[in-house]
């Protein structure tokens, strides 16, 4: 009885396993896809920025009542880093993965209403939301310094985040992108 009771166990056991290595996982496959969109987002947020002040941050007051402190440059703060980056995963659970045939685009979604599939939109959502945190924690600290240089401007974020940071795109596909965009455009004239 006990080595019929230790056999089922083992049993159970392995159809748990099993059941937890073959359960389909939507992990983000095309890592240069999902980067073009966090970036396309980030961008988004550039382009929004409304011109700031100085940070001023002269708060005390010497024996002579004049202000001591430092001025800082908004476009070079902390700050400013913080603003763009914070809350940036987040805005990604507003996309999925629109698949065609031969295509796998990460996508904006306006309405979730309009979705045939939203389980699975929403699952997308999630995998990208994750990934963009796996993503910033990886490059954050590089892309906050290259942000407060003004090396990451708009229309350049991803060629700064998925080719150079993270390395998720490589230039060719990049370069080959282009001259698809290029051909197009030719052919148009």
């Amino acid at each position: 009885m006990a080595g019929s009771m230790s056999m089922s166990m083992l049993h159970l056991c392995f159809f748990i396993l099993l059941g937890i290595l073959t359960r389909t996982s939507h992990a983000v496959h095309d890592k240069c896809a999902a980067c073009k969109a966090v970036a396309e987002e980030l961008e988004i947020g550039l382009s929004s920025e409304r011109p700031r002040n100085h940070l001023d941050m002269r708060h005390r007051l010497d024996s002579k009542g004049q202000r001591q402190g430092k001025l800082i440059d908004y476009t070079v703060s902390e700050l400013r880093v913080v603003e763009l980056l914070d809350g940036l995963c987040e805005k990604m659970e507003d996309y999925t993965l629109k698949k065609d045939s031969s295509t796998h685009e990460w996508i904006k979604v306006n309405s979730w209403d309009n979705l045939t599939n939203k389980q699975e939109a929403r699952a997308y959502s999630k995998d990208i939301s994750s990934y963009c945190g796996r993503l910033l924690e990886d490059t954050e600290d590089e892309l906050a310094e290259l942000i407060k240089k003004g090396s990451v401007k708009v229309g350049g974020v991803s060629k700064v985040l998925c080719q150079d940071l993270s390395k998720h795109c490589s230039q060719t596909s990049v370069s080959h992108a282009a001259e698809v965009d290029d051909d197009e455009i030719d052919e148009e004239l």
